[in-house]
């Protein structure tokens, strides 16, 4: 299992937009970036643990978590005419575009600002500090512990989701 931070701009899809959504699970789509596609794609898998970040917002700050629960299958929008994601140059036979479903897990005590995060040493290797664009990051064990502890949620979900 693996943990990710998915990045997301609240005006478009917040941790409350996907606490809403029929069973607290949606699709993560519109990826448009090839390394985080291929990241998507390829290293994230059903059961990874996801930190949700919200981006391009006045405090931009890691305020939840949620799981993965599908592995990657090709993203609709880039297949639907007039939609944002659409890709003229992907084909059903050969997409260019992931995404991976999400469960809600929980808000965070705390949000956790990027200011906050640049502030401590500890995260200085974090790829949210030194690739800040890049949608979809791992994060470490040591930097999830860590987070966990500002956010005021020490405890780590079990295997089974409990918290």
């Amino acid at each position: 299992m693996r943990i990710w931070l998915f990045k997301t701009e609240p005006d478009a899809f917040s941790l409350d937009d996907l606490q809403d959504a029929p069973d607290g699970t949606s699709g993560w789509d519109g990826v448009r970036n090839y390394q985080a596609r291929n990241r998507l794609r390829d290293e994230v898998s059903n059961g990874d643990r996801v930190l949700i970040y919200h981006s391009s917002c006045k405090v931009p700050a890691i305020v939840g978590e949620a799981e993965v629960v599908s592995d990657a299958y090709p993203d609709p929008t880039q297949f639907s005419a007039g939609h944002p994601g659409e890709d003229s140059r992907s084909r059903p036979d050969q997409p260019r575009w992931y995404q991976v479903d999400v469960r809600y897990h929980r808000h965070f005590p705390q949000p956790l600002s990027l200011a906050t995060i640049r502030d401590h040493a500890e995260f200085a290797d974090m790829e949210l500090v030194t690739r800040p664009r890049l949608s979809i990051q791992q994060i470490t064990d040591r930097q999830y512990q860590q987070i966990l502890a500002l956010c005021g949620a020490d405890e780590p979900r079990s295997a089974t989701g409990a918290a």
